[in-house]
């Protein structure tokens, strides 16, 4: 027989909505296994891919997404250990190949290498083209498409976020409306 409540909450015989809610909940994948996929001579690269990039950078997938969006960061423990993760599609063509190699780009060109952040994105982007180009992927109209269209929201954002100097490689993604000095 238990003598005194834990908490409040167990002594009024109640539990929080946010208690209640989160023992619902499935429990945290421990690892991001790759999506179930059909296996061809194509995807055979990509899976190659994903296994040779993960090793040469030392990347963990937090997840793999269904969208082809990503995100890539790095933790550092108190002994200065680095962990880096990435968030992307995994590759089954051209345009989650080229989302998922931009994301590995930010941990093999280094984070805040370059700035201001809009510079970091095209560096990332232009590694990622670059791995496609020479392990001699597809390059589609549609993957080109999104890279410009990523830029120019990369360099927008900087120039709404008070962007002063725009680098002379990103000219091209400058929107008409604005103005800046070199």
């Amino acid at each position: 027989m238990k003598l005194f409540a834990d908490t409040l909450w167990d002594l009024l015989g109640l539990r929080p909505a946010a208690t209640a809610r989160s023992s619902r909940r499935r429990p945290a994948a421990t690892s991001a296994s790759p999506p179930a996929r059909r296996s061809t001579p194509a995807q055979q690269r990509y899976d190659d891919l994903v296994v040779e990039l993960k090793k040469a950078w030392n990347i963990r997938i937090h997840k793999w997404r269904s969208s082809t969006s990503g995100c890539a960061w790095e933790l550092r423990d108190r002994a200065g250990t680095v962990t880096r993760l990435i968030e992307a599609p995994y590759p089954r063509g051209p345009m989650s190949c080229v989302v998922f190699l931009h994301e590995v780009g930010h941990h093999a060109i280094g984070f805040g290498r370059y700035r201001p952040r809009c510079l970091e994105e095209f560096k990332a982007w232009e590694w990622a083209l670059e791995e496609m180009r020479a392990r001699n992927l597809n390059i589609t109209a549609a993957v080109m498409r999104r890279h410009d269209d990523a830029m120019r929201y990369a360099v927008s954002k900087a120039l709404r976020r008070g962007l002063k100097r725009l680098p002379e490689e990103l000219r091209p993604y400058l929107p008409e409306e604005f103005t800046v000095s070199a």
